[in-house]
């Protein structure tokens, strides 16, 4: 039986993990730091992962326009479940819980979370469109 590569390995993690958005340390124990890192960048150029922020990774598939890959989250998704994976508790803007409460009509086009009283300097950002943090 042949041996597989930590390619392999961190293929298989991401196809099999139910969640879509990786930490770059959930890959550690796969192998020696700079084969993981390699694979990954080789997953991140072949289409099968998006790199959202330093040491954040998303699972992408092929867009149906241009066929290049896009996350299969929207940024505001993949943004609550970075903050749950760091532990921070986290929430939507105040204008997406009005409209979910049914206080507005207005869609918040800019993807905003409540992030509490932590402190978070993580940059979350999908091409040009980024998170913006709220405190409350």
């Amino acid at each position: 039986m042949p041996q597989s590569t930590v390619k392999d390995r961190v293929i298989a993690k991401i196809k099999r993990s139910p969640s879509s958005v990786f930490l770059r340390k959930e890959f550690d124990r796969l192998g020696d730091y700079r084969q993981v890192s390699r694979a990954i960048n080789e997953a991140t150029a072949s289409g099968v992962l998006i790199k959202v922020g330093f040491g954040l990774y998303v699972k992408a598939r092929p867009s149906t326009i241009s066929g290049k890959p896009v996350p299969t989250l929207q940024l505001l998704d993949i943004g609550l479940e970075v903050m749950q994976k760091i532990g921070v508790k986290a929430d939507v803007g105040r204008d997406a819980v009005a409209l979910r409460e049914g206080r507005s009509t207005q869609i918040p086009m800019r993807p905003i979370i409540n992030i509490g009283k932590a402190r978070v300097s993580r940059k979350i950002a999908v091409g040009s469109r980024q998170i913006i943090y709220e405190k409350s």
